[in-house]
Formats: structure tokens, sequence, C-alpha cells
């Protein structure tokens, strides 16, 4: 941090604790649920508290909160991994999990029966969730609320033991049934679950709840700042509570920021889990998908996620960013890498007349501005491919592409005239039959002849390579999905978020790219190698095009 007023208020308090002399290593944590894939809004999470580590020489903590046996699975714990690690964030030693502390958990439980703050309750989770009354009631105890200590310590060793049903009992914390939070009223901090562990296997069927588990995993693991988002501010007075009342030899401290909500998008995992449960999407990795499996597959950047992390900043107020401000952070990292190329994806075809040459091999620059990658070879042949919307019969006013008897540029290449035009019985324009120019090679312009205004791009037929074209929209029409309470948030979505074009043609310089190598199809946007792309069979998914064109609709 350059400047005392860079900081944002997070690093302000960590700066001010560091300055007191209040902590000498920062420790923060990441501690995502193992029960599906992280996702865009996990990233302003992730960036934050490994950023935070960094910039204060601390340690981050991945911490798995695998309390849930019947919602996680170790696919979600590796895929998790992959990601961060993709986004190039390594926790080293500092890999932790929730279910390695059940043990000690337990034993927290126990001492807060021990010292009557705790209390096992019968009845069923319904009657319990409506005795807690509402913001403008207050709760009512239920009978096990006068339960004596030796009672509960003897139900919740049976709970342990295995001798109740799911859902027979839970243990919650005795704390304030009127308190002005509703987080206080003597909140659930042990279920029953009669579920195989992924880790823990069948060693266990009482399991604690995220609000009991998450003040003492940080506590166990000595962390400094616990860093979440804004929903669980409200939770904070259980958080300390709880680190109080069992006079742990650390207190961690919670501060809360606001969560990245982002329009045209859905955020929850158990929304995301139903897209993919009722193949609504090509499952987690469907390039439509907010994941950070489905982003990198549709071909973004960690540099861009992170800038893009950077840029939102970190406030105590939620809003919602625009979808397009991300896609702007893609293009500009995409615009410095990307080689550039040309791709047809709507073909007609193009017949040099004039030209007599078997084929010629013209030079263009893989990136315009940085000269030192050097050029590639683009054939140049009498049979051509342009885009179809490249040419207009009946052109519209001041447009410059191709047209009866008017001249265009093939870009890298030559200007073309086009002479004739040949349709099918249906009336489709199949063919242009053209003349070029000879002395208009690479942009070169004939003196006294007037400078051609319009540049399409084009492939030579022999030499093109045929592929696939996936084209990406918004998964919603609805700028929020998930926002509308008498309507359920798939019948926002967007029919046309993916078109498939398998008739499209590359040029041959981009032989044969690895899975998420990047280019600019000149004019067309900014396109990545799909994992389904084979040396016979390639498959480009598009990225994001050059230009917002959605605040356009």
């Amino acid at each position: 941090m350059d400047t005392e007023r860079s900081k944002n208020f997070i690093e302000q308090i960590i700066q001010s604790d560091i300055d007191s002399g209040k902590h000498q290593k920062v420790i923060t944590r990441f501690p995502p649920e193992p029960n599906g894939y992280l996702h865009i809004g996990h990233a302003k999470s992730f960036c934050l508290n490994f950023g935070l580590a960094v910039s204060f020489k601390g340690q981050c903590h991945l911490r798995f909160d695998d309390t849930n046996p019947l919602t996680e699975d170790s696919e979600f714990i590796d895929g998790i991994k992959q990601d961060l690690s993709w986004m190039g964030f390594d926790w080293g030693n500092n890999l932790f999990f929730a279910s390695d502390y059940f043990e000690a958990l337990y034993g927290f439980a126990v001492q807060l029966i021990k010292a009557d703050k705790a209390y096992v309750d019968d009845l069923p989770v319904e009657e319990i969730r409506n005795l807690r009354g509402s913001l403008t009631k207050p709760g009512q105890a239920s009978p096990g609320r006068a339960n004596c200590v030796e009672k509960n310590l003897d139900l919740f060793t049976r709970m342990r033991a295995g001798e109740f049903s799911d859902g027979a009992m839970v243990l919650r914390a005795k704390i304030d049934m009127s308190s002005p939070n509703m987080n206080m009223r003597d909140p659930l901090i042990y279920r029953i679950r009669k579920a195989t562990h992924h880790r823990q296997g069948d060693k266990w069927c009482i399991y604690p709840l995220y609000d009991f588990t998450h003040p003492l995993s940080d506590m166990i693991e000595g962390v400094t700042h616990s860093v979440c988002t804004l929903e669980f501010a409200d939770h904070r007075p259980l958080y300390d509570w709880l680190l109080d009342e069992l006079k742990t030899p650390c207190h961690p401290q919670q501060i809360e920021f606001a969560r990245l909500n982002i329009d045209y998008t859905i955020m929850s995992k158990r929304n995301l889990l139903e897209l993919v449960n009722e193949k609504l999407v090509n499952g987690w990795d469907d390039p439509r998908m907010p994941t950070i499996k489905g982003l990198r597959r549709r071909g973004y950047t960690p540099t861009a996620i992170k800038n893009f992390a950077e840029a939102i900043g970190v406030t105590k107020k939620d809003s919602i960013i625009a979808l397009s401000t991300l896609e702007h952070y893609i293009r500009e990292d995409l615009n410095e890498k990307a080689p550039r190329a040309m791709c047809v994806v709507d073909p007609i075809k193009v017949v040099i007349e004039n030209y007599e040459a078997e084929e010629e091999w013209l030079e263009a620059k893989i990136h315009p501005k940085k000269p030192e990658l050097g050029t590639r070879k683009i054939p140049f042949s009498k049979e051509l491919y342009i885009d179809a919307n490249d040419f207009n019969e009946n052109p519209p006013p001041k447009y410059f592409r191709l047209t009866p008897g008017g001249r265009v540029r093939l870009r890298n290449a030559y200007v073309i005239e086009c002479h004739k035009v040949i349709k099918n019985d249906q009336g489709q324009v199949i063919e242009l039959r053209c003349t070029y120019d000879v002395e208009t090679k690479s942009g070169k312009t004939p003196e006294g002849q007037k400078k051609v205004k319009g540049i399409i791009h084009w492939v030579s037929k022999p030499h093109a390579l045929n592929c696939e074209v996936r084209i990406y929209d918004r998964l919603f029409t609805d700028p929020n999905p998930g926002g509308h309470k008498d309507t359920n948030f798939k019948e926002f979505l967007n029919p046309d978020s993916l078109t498939i074009i398998k008739s499209a043609y590359v040029e041959p310089s981009i032989g044969t790219p690895k899975t998420e190598d990047h280019f600019q199809f000149e004019r067309l946007g900014y396109f990545c190698a799909d994992k389904d792309s084979t040396e016979n069979a390639l498959v480009f998914n598009r990225t994001v095009t050059l230009k917002d064109t959605w605040a356009k609709k």
C-alpha cells in the first residue's frame, strides 16, 4: 500500500492493529464450503483474503468448512484447490479442514453445557423456528431450556453415540430468547446427521453448524482477521459470544465487507447446482456459468479477474456491478496478450477472377503493438471466404464494406472490387466474383488513387481450417434473475445464450492451439481454444466481443 489514503477500511484496521502491537503477524483465511465450485462472487473474497496476507507479509489459510456430509464432496475440494492455484494463490502448508477439529469442537460444546450455556432440545426444528419469534415479537423458551446440566450432558453424549434418529434432537446455545438479534435467540450449534463424511467416514453422527464452527476454527488456527461478507454482520455477536464464553486463548476479529453482485448473473450455489442437475447448462464449467471453471473455459484470465476484483474495491455497502465491467477487464488484458488471426464465421465464397497465381504468402503482424512477437504468414489464393455480413447488395448510407461495383480492402492483402453476384434457388448470395488490384498489396494505395475506407477480414478457401465457433451471450435476460419473489429464476434463462457455428473457417497460422490459447479474431472478438478441440476438429469459444455491444441493445 503506497499511501494511507489508498488503503480500504479493512487495510486500515489491520494497519492500526500492527501499529499498536496488537498483532505481529497477520493471518487471514478463505473458508469455502465444498458443496459446489467457486464462482465470480467468491473471487472478491479470495482475492481480498490472499491479497491482505501478501500485502502485510502474513499468511492466508485455505480452510474447507466441511461440516455437512449431505452436500459435500471431495470433487469440489479438488476443484476449489485447482481454481485457486490457477488464480495464482498459494496457501503453502496452510491447508485445513473444519472436520479435523470435530473432537475439539465437541469438547467446546461440552464446556458450554457444563457452564449451563447450552442445552439439548428435542422439539422439531420447525417448532423451534416458530418459537424464535420475529423482529417485532420476542422468542419463547423451549421446555428443553430448563434441562439441568447433567441431563444435557447425558443427552448430548447419547446424541454422539448415535442413539437418536436424524432430527430428533439438537444442541442449542443458551443466550437470550428476547434479543433483538435473531441469531442470539438460542441458536442451534449441533445437529444429528447419520451420513458418511467424505473425510471422517462414519466416525461422527453429530455435526456442528457453521456459526459454531467458524469462530472456533478461526481461533484454533490463530487467525487474526476473519474477513467475511456483509450478511454475516448480524452473526458477529454470536461469533464474539462463543469466544468470550469459552475464554479462548485468542479472539480473532470478524470484519465484514459488501459481497459481489453482478447483473444478469446468479451467485447462489444452490441455484447453480440446480442448473447443472437439470442439464440447463453443460456442467459446472459451461462457459455461460459464473463459476471460475466456466470463466476459465470461456477464456477469462487470472489477471483479468484480479484486476476486476481490485477495481470494484472493498466497501460496506451492497451494490450491483455491471457485467460489462468484468468484460472490460478481460478485453483490456487480452488486448495486450492475444495474437491476432482472421476467422470467417458465416462464409461467402469470393472468386478473384484476375488472380493467375496458384497462391502467395503475405505477411502480417502477430500483434499490432508488439513487433517483438514477429509476423505470421497468411496464404492468398484465387478463392477466398469473407463473412456474409461484409457484403450488402442494397447497402444503407455510409456502408463501407463490399457492394456490387464497390471496392473494399482485404485486411493485410489487396483491394478487391465486386462485379458479379451469384445466388442459389432461394435467392441467397452464395458467391461473389471480384477482381483485385495488384498494386494495393499489403495496405498500399497507388498514387492518384482514392484510399478505400472499408477493410474486411477473409481467409483463403483452400488453406483455411474448418472450425466450430461457440458464441456466448448472457445466461439470463433479466438483470436480477434471482430477485423476483413470484417468478422462478429459471424463467429468465436466455434461449439465445449459446450459438454454435460449425462451418467457420480460420487462417492456418494458428496451427494446433492448446486448450485455453487465446486469439483476437479480427473484428469478431476474443476467442480461446476449447477443451473439446482436437487437431482435426478445432473448437473456439468467444470470450468477449471487441466492444460492449450489450450496452447498445
